[in-house]
């Protein structure tokens, strides 16, 4: 067997001799041989293409240890393992992208002038649907806000209650500036999760058992801007421009089988863990991390918070076409929710529909 130094062999492989002894010591690239006396490491040609790949790996951003298990793997099995790997770091590029362009415009300033007032016209509505026998969903519509929490588990419905009370101030409050909206909500967010908790000890403490949760979906109107804060499964979408596109990536088992490519969207609708989420508010463990983004609204925008009661039984083909036949919120908001029940109404079903509108008031000068 034709051995190399580690220095030959860290030329060859495009590895340090330090990360090979790095490698070495967590047993992820340990040499074919060290001499006893020296302690000196040699390795062999055969571990090029292990080493090439710890390589690439590590460019990727991977860490050591899901390298180590990578590695491990048949050459089919890798590759779903990175494809996977990758799919949840263009997840979260893609949450960090949107919130350097808020980022940047915040910093560089708006142009000066005269703009046009814009307000929400809006409608919420929730139903307990065919089939449970309680309603655990809270929405709320507001000037400034809209809000839908799905709750689970014993105490799903005063959690969801909590958590869309503990936002409700927003509503009310001084409006922020766009650059402090997101800190705003994501104090208030804190809030709705310690409230969640307190409600779940609660239950623990009567003998209630089980573990209680839920879903949050908000939005928050700046006055130009909608602020997004999302946790679960619970969405937000918008229509613009004859399109609809949904704003919010569920935190879901399911969900982030799709994203690495091991389940089909036909093959979710009837996965047996469809339901079962990756976050969501009051779980026990670290508070889960919601998502965050700050949206440009534009005169003409509809926008939809709903809970999964809608979205499990109505296409989104069929939300869209809904969402855009009715000029009227609360019309949309009735026919999206008599399309949930005719489907079957398998589930709680909440909806809150706004519209982005320009406001009876004069504009007023900026600047």
């Amino acid at each position: 067997m034709e051995l190399l130094t580690i220095g030959a062999f860290a030329k060859a492989s495009r590895l340090s001799p330090k990360a090979l002894r790095l490698y070495d010591e967590l047993d992820l690239l340990p040499p074919a041989r060290v001499d006893p006396d020296t302690g000196y490491r040699y390795y062999a040609l055969a571990q090029l293409e292990r080493a090439r790949l710890v390589a690439w790996l590590r460019r990727l951003g991977m860490p050591l240890a899901r390298i180590r298990a990578v590695c491990a793997l048949d050459p089919a099995d890798a590759a779903r393992e990175i494809r996977a790997y990758w799919a949840r770091v263009e997840a979260e590029t893609a949450v960090r992208r949107d919130l350097a362009a808020f980022l940047v415009a915040e910093l560089t300033g708006e142009p000066r002038g005269r703009h046009t007032m814009l307000e929400l016209r809006y409608a919420a509505r929730s139903d307990r649907g065919h089939v449970r026998p309680a309603n655990q969903d809270t929405v709320y519509a507001g000037r400034r806000l809209l809000a839908v929490a799905d709750g689970c588990g014993p105490a799903g419905a005063p959690a969801s209650r909590a958590a869309v009370a503990a936002l409700r101030f927003l509503d009310e409050a001084e409006e922020p500036a766009a650059g402090s909206v997101l800190n705003l909500l994501e104090e208030a967010v804190r809030g709705a999760n310690e409230a969640v908790q307190d409600l779940a000890r609660a239950g623990a403490g009567d003998g209630d058992g089980g573990q209680s949760g839920t879903t949050l979906t908000a939005l928050l109107w700046t006055g130009s801007k909608l602020a997004l804060v999302h946790i679960g499964d619970s969405r937000a979408y918008l229509l613009r421009d004859g399109g609809l596109f949904r704003i919010t990536h569920d935190h879901s088992v399911v969900q982030s089988l799709i994203d690495e490519g091991r389940l089909t969207q036909e093959e979710a609708e009837s996965h047996p863990q469809r339901a079962l989420l990756l976050k969501a508010l009051g779980t026990s463990g670290a508070p889960a991390v919601p998502d965050l983004r700050v949206r440009e609204a534009r005169d003409g925008d509809r926008y939809l918070v709903c809970s999964d009661g809608l979205t499990r039984v109505v296409p989104d083909a069929l939300i869209e076409e809904l969402l855009a036949a009715e000029p009227d919120p609360e019309a949309a908001v009735r026919s999206l929710i008599g399309a949930a029940n005719a489907a079957g109404g398998p589930d709680n079903v909440s909806c809150a529909v706004a519209d982005v509108v320009e406001s009876a008031r004069p504009a007023a000068a900026v600047g």
